[in-house]
């Protein structure tokens, strides 16, 4: 008895220690996570970082994004394939990490193979010049979408769809279209369309008032593409709060917020700057330029944003044909902390 007596206590010791051990150990690692929330670069005096491997010596430019955990993927414009011709799509992606450790973020970005991107891609890019990507979905009917700019027959680009299924393993879904955005299309330049978070409305760029602008047209119930097709009456109108008598284009929007290119007169260098517009109360307020964090003496063009919930701040990705890239206009991201209060 007594030596069982024994063996529980050392037992009951062990237990102890190993109990100690573990709280000590638990208290270790949550006070190794110094910096929980990741922070996109953002500082005042560092500049946009170029996205390297998917860039060329030609015009990588428009790109859409889509976000998948710590990887976005990317369809986007370039000139690449006809050595500085037409434009075509390509994909890419660009992955990032977060270091709660030591606070150091760190990316990673490459031209991509992906099978129904592929597919899609070549169902999309014409004889003509293709660009101005836009990807979504469309809950209504259960639709994922790619619209983008096409030249039509006259040489002028028209807005076009395609649509597919969402894919279901390793089952390449059938790519519908082009189908052209009758109600959005006129004898002018129409391009780069873009939807509110909550579809319910669609804004693009034309000049068919004369200079650029951003147009709108309030959506329907029935889905993206019964909208587009046009079998309902809809009125397009100009963005006014967004507008001037420059060239104002490429919308995008992200909630709250849109994000355009304009060559307004404040802009830095004469040329086309980056601007950003948020709605509060319903109502969109006057743009503000993103100042010299993110614009340049260069051009900088269709801007595209996004948000992690595990981050402080909004990423950024842009066109821009600013010295030290590989050439003719490259793909740039940057941190921004917009208040949207």
């Amino acid at each position: 008895m007594k030596k069982a007596s024994v063996n529980v206590g050392y037992a009951l010791i062990i237990s102890m220690l190993c109990f100690i051990l573990n709280i000590t150990s638990c208290k270790k690692d949550d006070n190794s996570i110094k910096f929980p929330k990741g922070t996109f670069p953002d500082t005042p005096d560092s500049i946009a970082t170029p996205l390297t491997d998917i860039n060329s010596e030609y015009d990588d430019y428009n790109g859409s994004l889509n976000q998948y955990l710590s990887d976005i993927v990317l369809v986007f414009s370039s000139t690449r394939g006809s050595s500085g011709g037409k434009t075509d799509l390509l994909q890419g992606s660009m992955g990032y990490t977060w270091d709660q450790t030591t606070g150091v973020f760190d990316y990673s970005s490459e031209i991509t193979s992906d099978a129904f991107l592929t597919k899609l891609i070549d169902s999309a890019n014409t004889s003509g010049d293709d660009f101005g990507p836009y990807r979504t979905f469309c809950a209504y009917d259960g639709f994922q979408y790619l619209l983008l700019a096409s030249e039509n027959g006259e040489g002028n680009p028209d807005l076009y769809y395609y649509k597919s299924l969402p894919g279901n393993g390793s089952t390449l879904p059938a790519v519908q279209g082009p189908y052209p955005a009758t109600i959005l299309n006129t004898d002018y330049r129409d391009e780069y369309i873009c939807f509110d978070v909550t579809q319910n409305t669609a804004f693009f760029s034309s000049n068919r008032g004369g200079d650029f602008d951003i147009y709108l047209a309030d959506t329907c119930k029935y889905g993206i593409s019964t909208f587009l097709h046009g079998d309902y009456p809809y009125s397009v109108r100009s963005a006014d709060s967004f507008n001037s008598s420059y060239d104002d284009e490429c919308p995008f929007i992200h909630n709250k917020i849109m994000v355009f290119a304009s060559n307004r007169p404040d802009t830095i260098g004469g040329k086309f700057d980056l601007y950003y517009s948020i709605n509060k109360h319903g109502k969109w307020c006057s743009p503000i330029n993103f100042g010299e964090r993110i614009n340049t003496t260069s051009n900088e063009f269709r801007p595209v944003l996004l948000a992690n919930i595990d981050f402080t701040n909004y990423i950024l990705i842009f066109s821009s044909d600013r010295p030290g890239g590989k050439g003719g206009y490259d793909l740039y991201f940057k941190g921004v902390t917009i208040s949207t209060e």
